[in-house]
């Protein structure tokens, strides 16, 4: 634990004007990024007494060991400074608000020349027009089902449309009618295009419109004796009425505006979020955050707009926001929105009428919502708190194992030997720092000296890091980025100054190992070989889910109801999991190889030349140097190189089939990717248990 005292800065230094902050802990990593109007002012409150701090704030200054700052011109660059860092950095100790779920969007791909209605998660992509965010897929694909019958855009994948065109048939769509088939140009590209664009326009809630249309279609129809096509139109008005009822008109004045609504107590808020558009309910969204310092209702409203809007641009910022509390100061973050969406953007408080109601009801969402969080967060914590604890008690450990690594080897009967490491912190996953490692110093299957080298690799590059960060060094400070022999960096090549996560630079409480006791002595003398003396180590055996420790003839037998064991052995068969999946795309990919690939400079593009040239790989092996010459891009020097690999490579008898005895042909139609024939079936040496 620091004492702020250490690194406070000096009278004088901070400047009195508006800027960004950055606290960095010991690791030189960014832990909390603030702006100010006055950096002088605002830093200044950091460092008075650690009894007048918030609890959460005076975790914070303790655990930092630096203070840096940038000055801005206007408080509007100060809150895109912030955001920026914010986003690069993920500090640690910021406001961040977790989605409580991956909302599905109905998603229209104007970007592609046929454009797709779908289902869509995630980041969102450039030149895709988003409605939403839904509660349930299901509820997308029920609006577009009663869409399609009116504006029939096509749904299909890449695959399925470029089959189609391939064959000349549509899909089922395209027969009854959802579809206008496009793929075998029942429509032009624009006129499928001029579709999208009116189901993007109803979508966006201008829906009178097309409705009116209809109704005067059907009646001329029905003037005409047209009685069939009247009777179509009649069920294509109660189609698009239908999907109208599914989002209920709140606003009367047909308003474009997001409601924005925080519950809160002293640790944690919640956030959610209505999308009207056209004066219906277009979305719903919500988010759940713990309260770092103490924080006012505006200046989490104002992190919430920036997580909003950041990556927003046009009429995704809607003209009017309705908030409970207005930022402080207000008129920066109105220009940062009013920049974003290209014109005014009014953010106020709702006083009276359908607004204040509307907002209300958004309000009971978000009470309901962190009530909901809470009873979830606090059996989690419990459950997890628990089995650390259980953890901790049965390894001898000073102190529960915030940051757990778990080592596994993978292999098929010794070939494509890999290793993954898999990290668990608070319990939970942390996907980002998944690494995984080629077994290169031996050949052949040895699961111990493996995972010795695996071990030695990881701490030697987590001392690498200390070095280059000057942690342990009194010189100055040399170290450079290293590179092993299967292409891995050791060491990140980030600069001291870069407060981005860096890769092995953490160091775990617990090392935990796929195997019993061989395994884990094999860690314990690769971290010992290096001078690691303060990282624990045990082993996780398979077969009587016994705990092995370093030295001991005995294992620790952890109950069944154990919920440490529970934690080890998630943690375990993540590794597996991870390692099987790395292993298997590598025999993929070695089974996919071809002479070819041996070949200095030769890339995909000229290896499809030369196949599409010669036909088989069969052929290319019989071809000349100078009838190899004759493909484009080939010259005699590549040539002779081709012809020699080949020559290398060439199978030492013809293949047989062993029923008829007949000579196995190369058919120019049953290459694989890499130019080498596909076989089916699984040939005996492909089996094997993975390990």
């Amino acid at each position: 634990m620091a004492d702020p005292s250490s690194y406070r800065p000096k009278p004088g230094e901070i400047p009195d004007s508006p800027g960004v902050y950055r606290f960095r802990d010991e690791h030189r990593r960014v832990i909390y990024v603030g702006k100010a109007k006055s950096l002088r002012q605002r830093l200044a409150n950091y460092f008075q007494d650690l009894a007048g701090l918030h609890p959460r704030t005076r975790s914070m200054v303790t655990t930092a060991a630096s203070v840096e700052w940038t000055v801005v011109s206007t408080e509007v660059e100060a809150l895109q400074l912030e955001y920026s860092w914010i986003k690069e950095y993920d500090p640690r100790f910021n406001v961040k608000y977790r989605d409580d779920k991956s909302y599905p969007y109905l998603a229209v791909t104007m970007n592609e020349e046929y454009p797709r209605v779908q289902v869509m998660r995630g980041h969102k992509k450039k030149g895709v027009r988003y409605f939403g965010p839904y509660a349930h897929a299901w509820a997308i694909r029920d609006t577009v089902d009663l869409l399609l019958r009116v504006f029939p855009v096509r749904t299909c994948s890449a695959g399925v449309f470029k089959n189609a065109a391939r064959t000349g048939r549509p899909c089922l769509l395209g027969y009854i009618g959802k579809c206008s088939a496009p793929c075998v140009d029942r429509v032009s590209a624009e006129e499928h295009r001029e579709l999208a664009d009116e189901f993007c326009d109803f979508m966006t809630g201008r829906t009178n419109t097309y409705i009116r249309r209809l109704e005067k279609q059907m009646a001329e129809a029905a003037d005409e004796m047209e009685y069939e096509r009247a009777a179509r139109l009649r069920d294509d008005i109660g189609a698009l009425k239908k999907a109208m009822e599914k989002n209920a008109v709140v606003l009367a004045d047909a308003t474009d505006a997001d409601l924005i609504a925080v519950a809160e107590d002293e640790l944690e808020a919640a956030v959610q979020i209505f999308h009207v558009r056209g004066g219906r309910v277009r979305g719903q969204r919500g988010w759940v955050t713990d309260k770092v310092e103490e924080i006012t209702t505006g200046a989490l409203v104002e992190h919430a707009l920036q997580q909003l809007y950041g990556e927003e641009t046009g009429d995704a910022v809607p003209k009017e926001v309705l908030v409970p509390a207005l930022p402080d100061p207000v008129e920066p973050v109105q220009e940062w929105l009013a920049g974003r969406r290209g014109s005014g953007v009014s953010l106020r408080i709702p006083q009276r009428g359908d607004k204040k109601a509307l907002m209300e009801t958004v309000q009971r969402n978000a009470q309901q919502a962190l009530v909901l969080h809470k009873t979830k967060r606090a059996s989690d914590l419990t459950t997890r708190s628990r089995a650390l604890e259980e953890i901790a008690d049965a390894l001898d450990l000073d102190s529960a194992p915030l940051r757990i690594e778990c080592y596994d080897i993978s292999h098929l009967q010794g070939d494509d030997v890999v290793a993954s490491m898999v990290v668990f912190e608070d319990g939970l996953v942390r996907k980002s720092e998944y690494r995984r490692f080629q077994i290169k110093g031996f050949a052949g299957q040895d699961d111990v000296r493996s995972m010795h080298e695996v071990i030695t690799r990881r701490f030697r590059r987590y001392l690498a890091e200390k070095e280059k960060t000057g942690e342990w060094t009194d010189g100055e400070n040399t170290a450079t980025p290293e590179i092993d022999g299967n292409g891995e960096i050791v060491g990140t090549g980030l600069t001291e100054d870069d407060g981005r996560p860096r890769k092995f630079a953490y160091p775990p409480q617990l090392v935990v190992v796929d195997g019993g006791a061989p395994q884990v002595a094999a860690a314990r003398r690769a971290m010992d070989e290096l001078g690691i003396d303060d990282i624990a180590v045990c082993g996780l055996a398979k077969r009587l889910e016994e705990v092995w420790l370093p030295g001991d003839d005995d294992p620790v037998v952890l109950p069944r109801t154990s919920e440490g064991l529970y934690l080890l052995q998630r943690v375990r068969d993540e590794a597996h999991r991870f390692a099987i999946s790395y292993q298997r795309a590598k025999r993929s990919k070695r089974f996919r190889s071809s002479p070819l690939d041996d070949v200095p400079g030769l890339g995909d593009t000229r290896k499809q030349a030369l196949l599409k040239h010669f036909g088989s790989l069969k052929k290319l092996r019989s071809a000349t140097i100078d009838q190899i010459c004759e493909v484009p891009g080939i010259g005699r020097k590549t040539a002779e190189t081709i012809a020699v690999a080949l020559a290398r490579s060439a199978p030492a008898a013809p293949a047989v089939n062993t029923a008829t005895g007949e000579i196995m042909e190369e058919e120019p139609g049953t290459m694989g990717s890499s130019g080498e024939p596909v076989t089916t079936g699984a040939p005996d040496e492909r089996r094997g248990q993975e390990t």
